[in-house]
């Protein structure tokens, strides 16, 4: 029998510790919170995976997954007539045509449900997998959401907080000001008049996703019988990695634990701020916390407006996100401009931390011996980093085959900046690599990946000559400069043998003169 969980009482968390409620609020604490301290919040248990080999999906599951099979079945025949003359001969379509394929597709997987609107929110970033304008209209899946009814959510909001919501909030609005895959936001007032967030869990949404990922657990056993149907796709990695993620996403005292994490690690930066959050009003599926008001890092006009350079913005915003990656291994892996917010006195908010990612030592370690070598534009050193992080897969003399391609796609592409470049040619040139080397983008990168294709997104949005590669560049290398000097030493400078490269000695201390000699230490 599962063990008995302790009863959590709003009034004497608050009383116990004002610091959960707003600087000033503490003497304010309405009758709301004498209301629901006669009846308990109970956690909701957390939802175990589901999907077991062993599980069957039973007739419901398989009409789910005719429906689901018949709706991509009429996907593909429109592809393939695309891509046909009226001779029956292979041509390319042009990218109108491609605009018009990824919008029935993000239709397609809106009239699918919630779970399909997730899967392509992270298609949106699979630029190795799909044109990119799939991934312009896929992109559209963050913000396009139909809401819920709000008698519904009022319901929700009830039920969790177990009072009338007139004896919490002096305003409750008819209309969510926000709506996405797995809950919509409202604009509020509490009884002691702060302005709040809420947001508020889709009904039935644990019930959705757990069987529509049984149907697709038994789905993808099928289609890794065939490798070759998308080269360098792992089916079950991907559905294990989104399965990890979107549950921890549902998990809304799981959010309140990443954003004080993320609080923390961004302590000493006063460009950067994280809203005030109410565990008080907080369950597994509400979350209250400070409304923050200010302008969207898109909103390029108003920011001007306002005596912003939103360009500055954007680099402030990859700055940030070179600390997650290289030196907290904790970032937030959906920085789309509805998550973040330019206040009036010029910080950056973050919010919504339902989706975050996490980065081992081990692999901050590549990444940075990567960009090391693409730095320095070494070939060599790149494909050894590219076979360690599990990007391709290269036997015998397939290396020496390999190495003129990257060193070809490296001169072509990496000086460029995002408006120059051709992707119909790009696409060309990468499809090229995958077709004839094994070529796969691992699993544990699909949100790193993500994050940093909306950085770039967000960037020539803001900014057309935005290059996201040459913005990080002096923070990089400034991250890298302050690791520890054993760490410096051993990964960077020590070969496999153990021995001192001396050629790389001398490459780092010429990338250090320039790094101090630019002032790149002051960016």
């Amino acid at each position: 029998m599962q063990e008995q969980k302790p009863v959590v009482q709003p009034k004497q968390i608050a009383e116990n510790h004002p610091a959960l409620l707003p600087p000033g609020s503490q003497a304010q604490l309405p009758v709301a919170l004498e209301v629901i301290s006669e009846t308990a919040i109970e956690p909701i248990a957390k939802p175990e995976p589901s999907g077991a080999t062993d599980e069957r999906i039973g007739f419901k599951g398989f009409f789910r997954l005719l429906r689901i099979l018949l709706s991509f079945l009429f996907f593909v025949e429109r592809l393939f007539i695309n891509r046909r003359d009226w001779r029956f001969r292979k041509i390319v379509p042009d990218s109108d045509t491609l605009h018009v394929e990824g919008a029935a597709l993000k239709e397609k997987l809106l009239r699918l449900g919630p779970t399909f609107i997730k899967i392509g929110q992270t298609l949106a970033t699979r630029a190795d997998l799909l044109p990119v304008e799939y991934i312009q209209e896929l992109s559209q899946l963050q913000d396009k959401v139909p809401p819920f009814p709000t008698v519904e959510a009022r319901q929700i909001l009830e039920g969790e907080l177990a009072a009338p919501l007139d004896t919490i909030f002096k305003e409750f609005p008819d209309e969510p000001v926000a709506a996405a895959s797995l809950g919509q936001v409202y604009r509020a007032v509490l009884q002691t008049g702060q302005t709040v967030a809420v947001k508020i869990q889709r009904p039935q949404i644990h019930q959705q996703i757990d069987f529509d990922l049984l149907v697709l657990r038994r789905l993808t056993r099928r289609l890794e019988r065939y490798p070759n149907l998308i080269r360098g796709l792992d089916w079950t990695g991907t559905l294990n990695e989104f399965r990890t993620t979107v549950y921890e996403e549902m998990d809304y005292r799981q959010e309140l634990r990443n954003a004080e994490i993320f609080r923390k690690n961004f302590a000493e930066w006063r460009e950067v701020y994280v809203p005030r959050l109410f565990p008080v009003f907080s369950t597994n599926r509400v979350i209250v916390m400070e409304f923050i008001d200010g302008w969207k890092v898109t909103d390029i006009d108003e920011l001007k407006a306002a005596g912003f350079h939103a360009p500055e913005v954007v680099k402030l915003l990859a700055k940030t996100y070179l600390k997650q990656l290289l030196e907290d291994g904790f970032f937030h892996a959906d920085p789309h401009p509805g998550n973040l917010r330019v206040m009036k006195d010029g910080r950056l908010a973050f919010f919504d931390f339902g989706m975050v990612g996490r980065v081992s030592m081990e692999l901050q370690s590549k990444l940075i011996n990567a960009f090391f070598h693409i730095v320095e534009k070494d070939v060599a050193g790149l494909v050894d980093d590219m076979i360690r992080l599990g990007f391709i897969e290269l036997k015998g003399d397939e290396e020496e085959r390999f190495k003129p391609i990257i060193q070809a796609l490296f001169d072509r592409y990496l000086s460029l900046k995002l408006k120059e470049v051709n992707f119909k040619e790009l696409t060309f040139d990468l499809a090229h690599v995958i077709y004839e080397f094994p070529f796969r983008i691992p699993a544990s990168f699909t949100y790193i990946v993500r994050a940093i294709m909306t950085l770039e997104g967000i960037g020539t949005f803001v900014d057309p000559d935005f290059n996201f590669f040459e913005v990080a560049r002096p923070y990089a290398k400034g991250f890298m400069f302050k690791r520890e000097g054993r760490y410096l030493l051993g990964q960077l400078v020590k070969g496999e043998s153990g021995t001192i490269e001396w050629g790389k000695v001398w490459k780092l201390a010429k990338m250090a003169l320039k790094y101090y000699w630019r002032g790149e230490n002051r960016l």
